[in-house]
């Protein structure tokens, strides 16, 4: 009977005690360096936005639809208190503010709306082009995609550089990791991949995403320019938390990325998302991890800094037929130290992705556009995702070259060569030359075939190595005026049949007639 009166006492009592509303309110005890500590959200969960209250006596939705709401992140929950990061100006978080939960994880707009648009990691405009108007949240974080709801990468993604659709083939739906030190292309090998997008069908264009982490602004407004004057805006996000923004904004803009390529790919559309980089993420994360008093591990990383990277990376997919069969894309960038891969984050990100795209200083330095190292560059889903004419002409020039490569640092110490040896140096000092290609200047995959079927058939050989490039423009000039047909069946068939190679070959007979001005006399 006693237990009876208890419990109903207790229910009276609940009717006026409103604990769930205070359980949602709590109190800043202590901020700095964009971490704010608070006492009194004891049902804060993580990843969880709680809204800065310096706006008075607003309800929690006049609150959050204001321009100036201030939002934090719940990233450590301990006994008496949770930890949150201040996602915007710190200065205007005080001692003794309140803090309200907002009772969901962090989200983003996402949607149509943000195409060519330059937007922060919260997907707020930066251009001053106006408010972006979207219906669609989605949180910045979700689980990946399973092995039953994924298929096979088949469909190749063209970034309109030879060296690499023809030795290291990117498709759609793979995670394809380009490493090297600083200066040596990474960004342009990203941009260029985006502007190809041009020369794409339409209704099989992917959606773009640029993500600028820790980058200097003037860097990315080049950027955005470039793609403007390209007209690649159009079907192109740029994702923006420069070296300026806080840490929080830097660690969680990649994520903001994945979350707008997800949108497209749910929706059965291809998307390409570009993480530029992931080094300067890891260093953020870094920082928000020792201000949160975690403990550091290797190089004063903390422990989770793989997980943070795998769960980022492994949102990439080729979805199946039932899930729609879109596709997330993902090229993300790491600077390496003196071409040392084999420090901390380098090798954890090489471990995740799908092949890496290597690319060399001392390469770099001798003039060679790309810088790719073909002995360390590799793509692990091969020429599955090759269209038929670029496996056709492509498979003999990554051995070539890497043969080349190892006689050219052999050639510096022989005094003789036999005959066969040299022309094998010669062919790979041309072939060297034929895959050089000028920033910004992406060519079309039918383009490339061409281009590097005339290469391995020995148009270029009585060519001088330094007239390679001059003469590889003509040929192409020549084929896209003469033989237009021929560039046409390529594009639409992705094959390169038994015809078309006897039009090749009669086009280069005639190519040779018409510009004996470039072949000299002393051809080997």
């Amino acid at each position: 009977m006693d237990t009876l009166i208890i419990e109903k006492i207790q229910k009276e009592i609940e009717k006026f005690e409103p604990t769930t509303d205070l359980e949602k309110v709590g109190r800043v005890v202590r901020v700095g360096d964009g971490v704010a500590e608070i006492e009194g959200l004891e049902n804060a969960v993580m990843s969880e936005m709680v809204l800065f209250d310096d706006s008075g006596d607003k309800s929690l939705e006049e609150a959050m639809s204001s321009k100036e709401a201030l939002y934090g992140l719940v990233l450590n929950l301990e006994e008496d208190a949770v930890k949150a990061v201040v996602l915007g100006d710190v200065e205007r978080v005080q001692e003794g503010m309140l803090v309200k939960s907002t009772g969901r994880v962090l989200s983003i707009p996402v949607g149509e709306s943000l195409l060519g648009r330059v937007v922060n990691t919260l997907a707020e405009p930066l251009d001053g082009k106006g408010p972006i108007e979207s219906d669609s949240y989605a949180p910045i974080e979700r689980d990946a995609y399973g092995v039953i709801d994924r298929k096979s990468v088949d469909t190749p993604i063209h970034t309109g550089i030879k060296a690499i659709d023809a030795m290291v083939p990117i498709g759609r739906g793979q995670r394809e990791l380009i490493i090297g030190d600083r200066f040596t292309g990474k960004t342009t090998v990203a941009i260029d991949a985006i502007l190809n997008q041009k020369n794409e069908p339409e209704d099989t264009r992917p959606i773009c995403i640029y993500v600028a982490v820790g980058q200097k602004e003037s860097k990315t407004a080049r950027i955005v320019a470039q793609l403007e004057e390209a007209g690649a805006m159009d079907y192109t996000v740029v994702v923006s938390a420069s070296a300026a923004a806080p840490a929080a904004l830097q660690f969680l803009a990649p994520f903001s990325g994945a979350t707008i390529g997800e949108y497209f790919m749910d929706r059965g559309r291809d998307a390409l998302v570009i993480y530029d980089d992931l080094s300067k993420q890891a260093v953020a994360y870094r920082q928000l991890s020792l201000l949160l008093r975690r403990p550091p591990g290797r190089e004063a990383y903390p422990g989770d800094i793989f997980y943070l990277h795998s769960r980022l990376l492994e949102r990439a997919a080729k979805l199946s037929d039932e899930k729609g069969g879109g596709s997330l894309t993902a090229l993300p960038i790491i600077e390496t130290q003196e071409g040392d891969v084999s420090s901390y984050i380098p090798t954890n990100v090489i471990s995740i992705t799908d092949g890496q795209i290597f690319l060399d200083a001392g390469l770099f330095n001798k003039g060679t556009r790309p810088a790719i190292d073909v002995g360390n560059s590799v793509s692990r889903v091969g020429s599955s995702a090759q269209t038929k004419a670029m496996k056709a002409v492509g498979g003999s020039i990554r051995i070539e070259l890497a043969q080349f490569r190892e006689l050219e640092a052999f050639m510096q110490f022989a005094q003789d060569l036999d005959e066969a040896t040299k022309k094998r140096i010669d062919s790979g000092r041309r072939m060297a030359e034929l895959l050089k290609q000028r920033n910004g200047e992406p060519l079309p995959f039918e383009k490339q075939v061409v281009s590097i079927y005339a290469g391995i058939n020995g148009l270029f050989a009585g060519i001088k190595v330094e007239d390679v490039t001059t003469a590889e423009g003509k040929w192409l000039e020549y084929i896209d005026g003469q033989h237009s047909d021929v560039l046409k069946e390529i594009h639409s068939t992705g094959k390169l049949e038994d015809a078309t190679t006897e039009k090749i070959d009669s086009a280069m007979e005639d190519f040779k007639k018409t510009h004996t001005d470039l072949f000299s006399t002393d051809e080997e």
